[in-house]
């Protein structure tokens, strides 16, 4: 498996919903966290297309824990290098073996889990615009995210030995990929509007008291 998986038009009728929920948004920063938005919640519903994808892909029940706006355009034309996600999102500083070190990202405490917590989570992003290859699409190295927790300085031989694929999407497609796949961001050749709804999903409880921040 490659750990990436594209879901043509799979929220397109929920799209009016969505821009106006990210239209007070900042649009200066590359990644907006987002908690509380009552249309994000509606897009998360337990009987909604999103929750059933991820449900499917992880084998049992999956619910929400971090979700993330980025809105590239002309004047926020951004990369991203190849990297793995690291931390997740948790509601308060609890210290608990395993977890560390600590951020602070936008009010919110988030922590490096043991890695196969990560194994056990997927990612979902819902496109708000088209995205073509000049216009900055995710890009993955597929069957990465078997490799286990890649040391930073192992990365680009990884990314080699994997190859790169290219997310291209139409407004409202849905591409699913293993939380731990690696994955990066050029900036646009043809830079236009490209917001991206990124939505984590785990099946999994956290331990020593932890809790999960949600949506």
């Amino acid at each position: 498996m490659d750990g990436a998986e594209r879901f043509d038009r799979a929220v397109a009728a929920e799209l009016p919903a969505l821009f106006a929920a990210v239209a007070a948004m900042p649009p200066d920063r590359a990644g907006v966290r987002i908690a509380g938005n009552a249309a994000v919640r509606s897009l998360v519903r337990p009987d909604g297309t999103i929750r059933t994808i991820a449900s499917h892909a992880l084998g049992t029940i999956a619910h929400p824990v971090r979700a993330v706006l980025f809105d590239k355009s002309e004047t926020t034309n951004w990369a991203l290098g190849w990297h793995q996600d690291r931390t997740i999102c948790v509601r308060e500083r609890i210290d608990v073996a395993g977890f560390g070190p600590w951020t602070t990202k936008s009010g919110l405490q988030h922590v490096e889990p043991p890695f196969d917590l990560f194994a056990g989570m997927a990612t979902l992003r819902v496109h708000l615009d088209p995205v073509d290859a000049d216009n900055a699409p995710l890009l993955i190295a597929p069957g990465s995210h078997r490799a286990g927790r890649v040391p930073v300085e192992a990365i680009a031989a990884t990314v080699r030995r994997h190859g790169v694929s290219a997310c291209l999407a139409g407004a409202g497609d849905v591409w699913l990929y293993a939380t731990p796949i690696l994955h990066a961001s050029d900036a646009a050749v043809r830079p236009r509007r490209r917001r991206v709804l990124q939505i984590d999903y785990t099946a999994r409880p956290l331990p020593g008291g932890l809790q999960w921040q949600c949506v």
